[in-house]
């Protein structure tokens, strides 16, 4: 995920601390929903990725359990991360663009979803839109067209939320937002950078939306074990000297026992 800035929400620094999050009786007090309240048995779960790593970021406890109950889950990879690393002769764009997509797959293996095949649920299925990474509001038209093909009523989909910051995430939950509107599906948003520049009880959340999914020490072990895959973004780029993308202070804030959806 390259570091853009969106016009209130800037995505520099370090950002809020977690320390300061898990301080805020806020996220306690949220209400709780279950896998099965967020995408009801009998629909679909499409998660919408804007770059590899957001599907696990994001939800990686929700898809352990879509897959412990039978959900049929598709996966709209809709870039494939190949400008996370500007300037860099050690991940170039065309190098990225072989490896990320390679570590979702192996994300997904570590998370449990049956990517191997075997008995038992379905695996997910991976749709890649191919998309340019940083473009997607630029193609915003060609995602959503996509999405509407794809979408009916009774999906529930996951992406991105609209104000999280990022172009991109911002770009996926607009056109996710349009299409599930024009299906009949239903939208379930997720922050991601959000944690990075909003603080305790920001007004610009919308919390009255906000769910809390608990997770059990497995699910948030799997998931680590899943962040744990994307080793392009889990390091110091020796060739610009430039950071890991997602260094612990970012990770800190999106690896707790629980996640945050608006519904």
């Amino acid at each position: 995920m390259a570091v853009i800035t969106a016009p209130s929400r800037r995505i520099e620094g370090h950002g809020t601390p977690d320390a300061d999050w898990q301080a805020w009786g806020g996220l306690a007090d949220l209400p709780s929903v279950g896998a099965a309240d967020l995408a009801p048995p009998g629909g679909r779960a499409i998660i919408v990725a804007p770059h590899p790593d957001d599907e696990v970021l994001a939800c990686g406890g929700l898809l352990q359990l879509l897959h412990a109950q039978g959900t049929r889950t598709v996966l709209v990879a809709v870039t494939d991360g190949a400008a996370s690393h500007p300037g860099s002769t050690l991940l170039p764009p065309e190098t990225l663009a072989r490896l990320r997509p390679q570590e979702t797959l192996a994300a997904l293996r570590a998370l449990g979803l049956g990517m191997d095949g075997g008995a038992g649920p379905a695996a997910p299925q991976v749709l890649r839109a191919r998309i340019a990474d940083g473009r997607v509001g630029a193609e915003i038209e060609q995602l959503q067209t996509l999405l509407r093909q794809l979408l009916r009523p009774g999906d529930t989909v996951f992406v991105t939320w609209r104000q999280d910051g990022h172009p991109d995430h911002e770009a996926c939950g607009l056109a996710a937002a349009m299409a599930a509107r024009a299906c009949g599906a239903t939208l379930v948003e997720m922050p991601v950078w959000s944690w990075h520049w909003a603080a305790p009880g920001d007004d610009r959340l919308p919390w009255r939306r906000a769910r809390r999914l608990e997770l059990s020490p497995e699910n948030i072990r799997r998931k680590r074990q899943a962040v744990d895959c994307f080793n392009t973004l889990l390091h110091e780029d020796p060739s610009t000297g430039l950071p890991a993308i997602l260094p612990p202070h970012v990770l800190a804030r999106l690896l707790h026992p629980y996640e945050i959806y608006f519904t």
